[in-house]
């Protein structure tokens, strides 16, 4: 008899118990934002590298822009992106981290490989649509999640992606954390965008409704649960 289908141990539940309503305090002290100018330079580097201006250009998710990706695309496939790993190595104290309950981030980070989805972009106005994506995913300086071409591999074979990885000179930058210590922070975290719990739950939710299982993070739900019930 064939096995049914994975029962996460986070949920919704646990979500509401970790929430708390919390006004966004801005930018946490020490750490200056991107400029208008800031971002248009990273827009006009990323264009002038793009290694197929002719081809439709495609953007790499590994995270939430998978489940909220807030920009036009064109479809979806999975693909593998080698080299990188998931990682929560981004500490936050903004979006869903605060001052008082801190938060980490996913980001990519070297080693291993990646399972995601492959966006294809709108051929118009590309300029604008990156302005709006950077703004997305990094906001201060240094910059946190770098953008860069990568190499994805697809079934259809291997194709050029823009890819956000961790800029590990980022003072954000936590390091190879255990579960357990990822664990503890999202199980506790929550900024004005909501917990870190729910960050996850979205995550391993849209992950597996697509048939990628991503065992670390599978991992991590379990342990997050855990100590969301533990404090109960």
């Amino acid at each position: 008899m064939a096995d049914g289908p994975r029962v996460l141990s986070l949920t919704p539940g646990h979500v509401a118990r970790v929430h708390r309503e919390i006004k966004d305090g801005g930018q946490p002290a020490g750490l200056l934002p991107q400029t208008d100018q800031d971002y248009a330079e990273w827009v006009d580097r990323i264009l002038a590298s793009h290694p197929a201006p002719d081809r439709p250009t495609q953007l790499f998710a590994y995270g939430s822009l998978i489940w909220r990706p807030e920009i036009d695309h064109r479809g979806e496939q999975c693909a593998r992106l080698p080299g990188w790993r998931r990682s929560f190595c981004l500490r936050q104290w903004r979006f869903r981290g605060s001052p008082e309950y801190p938060g980490l981030m996913m980001s990519l980070d070297r080693g291993g490989e990646c399972e995601g989805v492959l966006f294809e972009l709108p051929k118009a106005d590309l300029e604008a649509q990156f302005h709006q994506l950077f703004r997305r995913e990094f906001t201060v300086k240094p910059i946190t999640n770098i953008p860069t071409w990568l190499r994805v591999e697809t079934g259809d074979g291997p194709v050029n992606a823009l890819v956000f990885v961790m800029n590990r000179e980022s003072p954000q930058y936590a390091g190879d954390l255990t579960p357990g210590e990822v664990a503890d922070v999202l199980s506790q975290s929550c900024g004005h965008l909501g917990t870190g719990a729910e960050y996850l739950l979205n995550t391993v939710t849209q992950l597996e409704a697509r048939g990628m299982h991503d065992e670390g993070l599978w991992l991590l739900q379990e342990l997050v649960a855990q100590r969301i019930d533990a404090r109960s």
